[in-house]
């Protein structure tokens, strides 16, 4: 299968609310809606410095998104380095096992490196694809466990 993996910029926003539109087709389980309030906020972040640290990607096949990887640089003095932390990957389930959420990890993983960072932290999903999925990336290892803490 042939796709393109390009930068989510903000003339994108159309393409990427048809794909979450079509990920709830395929799969309704994610819990959140596709409804105004995502769109301005998603809108809002293309115009806010404090988006800044935002990497995201998205792979198109015949001119429609089927997948995106969104991440964010986290800074902190504790050891003085840039880490990054994998906020989302997810690919339209008809569109799974083609390679499009490896060649997204990739993708993400050497715009990091050009951006200095040298970890890539993410909470693993709890399903049984994602699990396989995380656990067949190369030169990454389980650690820890993750928390949400709402503020």
């Amino acid at each position: 299968m042939k796709f393109e993996i390009v930068k989510y910029t903000k003339d994108r926003i159309a393409d990427v609310i048809e794909f979450e539109k079509r990920l709830r087709q395929e799969e309704d389980f994610w819990g959140w809606e596709i409804n105004e309030e995502y769109k301005n906020n998603v809108m809002q972040s293309f115009e806010s410095e404090a988006f800044q640290n935002a990497v995201s990607f998205l792979a198109y096949v015949e001119g429609q998104v089927v997948g995106r990887i969104d991440a964010s640089l986290i800074v902190s003095r504790f050891e003085g380095k840039i880490n990054a932390y994998l906020d989302w990957i997810c690919v339209l389930k008809s569109y799974r096992h083609f390679g499009i959420a490896q060649q997204l990890m990739k993708t993400l993983r050497s715009e990091l490196k050009k951006k200095d960072a040298s970890v890539l932290i993410g909470l693993i999903a709890s399903n049984e694809e994602a699990q396989h999925f995380y656990r067949s990336l190369e030169n990454s290892s389980i650690h820890d466990e993750g928390i949400w803490i709402d503020l």
